[in-house]
This record gives structure tokens, C-alpha cells and sequence, in this order.
């Protein structure tokens, strides 16, 4: 980004410093309930991380691509970078400590949080090279009304369409058909086949929303709350009809999500662009490194949770129990506190990496 928007940088470091927290609490039997996702339908903060970072994803297509030619080298250059995260997404659902250091195959997970990253990634920047806003738009709204079509309307087997988990939902019923065992449970994924097609709109309404930063209106900040507003209020509006549902990333959750995240961008882009106030730069470290990052966190987590002390513990219960877990500290607030220390590690490791001018760009 030749011209750099600051609060793009602090927006992307903040949400992946939010992934990174909701991931790694000290024990998933004690977290807080703002920090852990919806049951099915509904949604808590922590459902609105990742549709985040799938708009911010969209925000930076926008600086990243706007001067460039839709040509051969800018495909490869695309194609590159989305084989790249759906690969250690990949690697990420097969690996494991322990020779051959793969997982059996019918154990591995197929879809995944930077696998949809990858195939968002790769269908936004080809649609923002070849086509103005209007056209964007009307690409949107197709998405949307025709998932909501497909889901509610199309008989599955002779049954009526439900938005419940149940075999006859057609999200669940295609992830099914298609991954078989390959799947976050037996009967469904949150980063499944079908609920690509609308997280795809998340990622283009960050594209709308990077329009307005690089546009000389003046303003831009009351434009982007406008927008939010206008579409958190559509989205709990069909709510009634479609419910708001991260699982199946419903067309609903797309309208609310993509509304708060202009809010909230507009906010910091309020304060650090246009009346510079210097702040965030913590989260901005984060940002210029947000997927090796997340990658590393992620994969050490694993680690963590693979290597056993014992027979029954691993070495992040071990961690917890002997570090974190004191008599006066509720059980929650122990869990919290280990996250936040995950979290700092990889705060201070941004950090010393930019400081250092180490950027990972995958």
C-alpha cells in the first residue's frame, strides 16, 4: 500500500490479536461468553473476528490492486498467493507431532479458517480487476438473495430446507456429500463449501469500503458509519426471515458483520487518520505480519496441545494448571489471563519482527 491508510493497519493487527485471543483460552470449559461464538444461531463478539478480517481482506484489495493491470502476471500473482493460504491451511488440519507427522487421512480437515481466506482472497481480487462498484454491487446482492433462495426455498430429498442443524440443511448436507469425514464435526463446518459463496460478500463490501478511504470525498468517516448503520439495521431485519448464523455465515450475519466492521474502522480511521492520534501502533506491528502470525500461533498451539506431560495431560493443561490456576482467581479470569499472555508473545514477536523489517508476506 503506497499510501497508507493507518487505520487499515490497526483494524487487520486488531483482528488478528482477537483470533489469536479467542483460540487460546487456558481451558475452553471457563471462558467468558463474549469470547466464545454462538451456540447456532445468533451471534457474540467473538463471531464478529472472523467476517473482520475477511472485510479488511477486501479493504486491501482495493490499495493493493487498483493501479494494477488485469493481466497474465497479476493472475499468477493471485493465484500464488491463495494456493498459498489454502496450502498451510491444509498443512495446519494434517499436521501432527508424530511420525510421519501427518495425520491418517480420513482424520484431516479439509476446509478451514485460511482456507476460506485463500478462496475469498482469489474470487474478490479477480471481481474488483474486472468490474466498477455497480457491477460489485449487483454481484453482492446476487450472492446474498441467492443463498437465502437456495437455503430456504429448495427442497433437499423430498423435505423442506431448514436453517436448524439437521440433515436437511443444505450447507450441512453438501459439506457432508462432499468432505465426508473431512469435516470440524460429523455433520457440519463453519468454513464449509457452500458458506463460501456469501463470506465472498463479506470481503467485497471491505472492497466498497476501501473505495470510499482511496475517493477524495471529504468526510469519509460519517459515509462509513452511515453504511454500517444502514447495514447492521438490514441485517437484523432479515434476521427474521434468514437468522443471523456464523456456522452457516448466513446472508443476515454478512449485513450485521460488514456493518459493525465499517463502524469500528470509521472510528479508528476517525482518530488516527484525520485527527492523528497516535495510537494502536501495537496492533499495527501485528498487522504487517497478520497471517504468519496467525499461521505461527496456530501451529503452536497445536503443538502444545499435542505434547503430553503425562498420560492424560498436555503440555498447554500443564501450562495453565501450574501457572495460571490460583485460588483466587476464578476459573474464567485464569483462562482469560493465559490468552492474554499468548496473546502478548505474539504481540512482542510483531513488534521485534517489524522492527527488525521482517515481513512474511504470503
Amino acid at each position: 500500500m503506497k499510501e497508507r491508510v493507518i487505520s487499515v493497519d490497526i483494524f487487520r493487527g486488531l483482528t488478528i490479536v482477537l483470533m489469536i485471543l479467542v483460540n487460546t483460552p487456558g481451558t475452553w470449559s471457563h471462558v467468558y461468553a463474549p469470547l466464545l461464538h454462538a451456540k447456532w444461531h445468533g451471534y457474540t463478539p467473538t463471531d464478529l473476528v472472523f467476517p473482520f478480517f475477511l472485510f479488511i481482506v477486501g479493504t486491501s484489495i482495493v490499495f493493493a490492486y487498483r493501479n494494477k493491470k488485469a493481466d497474465s502476471k497479476t493472475y499468477k500473482k493471485i493465484t500464488v498467493r491463495s494456493l498459498k493460504l489454502i496450502g498451510l491451511g491444509l498443512f495446519l488440519g494434517a499436521f501432527t507431532i508424530y511420525f510421519p507427522f501427518f495425520k491418517d487421512f480420513a482424520d484431516i480437515r479439509f476446509p478451514g479458517v485460511l482456507q476460506r481466506i485463500g478462496v475469498v482472497f482469489f474470487f474478490t481480487a479477480l471481481l474488483f480487476l474486472h468490474g466498477n462498484w455497480k457491477v460489485l454491487l449487483g454481484i453482492c446482492i446476487s450472492l446474498l438473495v441467492g443463498y437465502w433462495v437456495w437455503m430456504g426455498y429448495l427442497p433437499i430429498n423430498g423435505m423442506e430446507p431448514t436453517f436448524d442443524r439437521a440433515p436437511n440443511n443444505w450447507a450441512n448436507f453438501i459439506d457432508l456429500k462432499v468432505f465426508g469425514t473431512h469435516m470440524y464435526r460429523a455433520d457440519y463446518d463453519p468454513e464449509g463449501l457452500l458458506s463460501t459463496l456469501p463470506s465472498i460478500a463479506s470481503s467485497l463490501f471491505g472492497v466498497f469500503t476501501g473505495m470510499v478511504l482511496v475517493s477524495k470525498r471529504k468526510k469519509k468517516e460519517t459515509l462509513l458509519v452511515a453504511m454500517g448503520v444502514v447495514l447492521i439495521v438490514l441485517g437484523h431485519l432479515w434476521d427474521l426471515a434468514f437468522p443471523i448464523n456464523k456456522a452457516l455465515w448466513t446472508s443476515s450475519f454478512v449485513l450485521v458483520t460488514a456493518g459493525w466492521a465499517n463502524v469500528f474502522l470509521a472510528l479508528i480511521y476517525y482518530l488516527s487518520d484525520v485527527k492523528g492520534i497516535k495510537f494502536g501502533s501495537i496492533f499495527k506491528y501485528a498487522g504487517a505480519n497478520a497471517i504468519a502470525v496467525y499461521f505461527l500461533s496456530s501451529f503452536v498451539t497445536k503443538i502444545f496441545y499435542a505434547i503430553k506431560v503425562d498420560e492424560e495431560t498436555s503440555l498447554h493443561s500443564w501450562l495453565f494448571d501450574t501457572v495460571y490456576t490460583h485460588g483466587f482467581l476464578s476459573a474464567k479470569f485464569s483462562s482469560l489471563l493465559y490468552g492474554l499472555t499468548v496473546v502478548s508473545f505474539y504481540v512482542l514477536l510483531a513488534y521485534v519482527m517489524h522492527r527488525k523489517k521482517i515481513f512474511i508476506k504470503v
